[in-house]
């Protein structure tokens, strides 16, 4: 267990802060069911009160911390436009399986147990693969419309990433890293293109499969 905080006084802002970095750090360590948001207080020194004048539910507390790491990621793995598809690409993905290992507890939450059914975590999770698949299509073709065939093939795409780092949270150190699982799932993002009748497949796809054969999917 964590040391208690000193009893300090802080802006709303900052107490708000402090409770959700002290509740981060809970969810890391322990499972979902077995964290209880008294124990926030009791590390922030500060009333039972204070903390649901906050965050008046556990879930509520969660969806708060569930929105920042969102917002965090997705900043982080913002497309550069200076860098080609490919980079883009593996930068995402690379963002993302390493915001889930570093909240493994927490993403694992996401997927199973009561978290995972709660409508404000659902449609923070939505939101996100809403605006990847919007960066992933604007990088594939920029500037253009895209085919439903297409946008349905991002999608489902992402929704499989979601799953095959579920289960390589599972269990990370079992023989699969982060650089495996990168290249598999570029793979499978390059093969799904490849298999789309040609009025839907991105213009440039020849290119970024040709790109990705030259180079060593442990390159950076």
């Amino acid at each position: 267990m964590s040391p208690v905080a000193a009893r300090t006084r802080l802006s709303p802002e900052e107490r708000r802060r402090q409770l959700l970095d002290l509740g981060a750090r809970l969810f890391a360590e322990q499972h979902y069911d077995d964290v209880h948001i008294e124990q926030v207080a009791e590390l922030a020194g500060v009333s039972r009160g204070l903390l649901y004048h906050y965050f008046p539910t556990k879930r509520a507390f969660f969806a708060e911390l569930v929105r920042r790491e969102t917002s965090a990621m997705m900043a982080d793995s913002n497309p550069d436009p200076a860098l080609g598809v490919l980079d883009q690409l593996r930068h995402g993905i690379d963002v993302y399986l390493a915001n889930c290992l570093a909240n493994r507890r927490g993403s694992q939450a996401i997927y199973q147990g009561s978290a995972s059914s709660d409508p404000e975590v659902l449609a923070l999770i939505e939101e996100s693969i809403r605006v990847q698949e919007e960066r992933i299509l604007n990088a594939l073709d920029p500037g253009s419309s895209h085919p439903r065939l297409l946008q349905i093939t991002v999608r489902s795409w992402l929704v499989m990433m979601r799953s095959a780092c579920h289960a390589w949270l599972a269990d990370p150190d079992d023989g699969v890293d982060a650089v495996d699982l990168r290249q598999m799932a570029e793979h499978a993002l390059l093969g799904a293109l490849f298999g789309l009748p040609d009025a839907a497949r991105p213009a440039n796809l020849a290119v970024l499969i040709d790109d990705a054969a030259r180079r060593d999917p442990a390159d950076g």
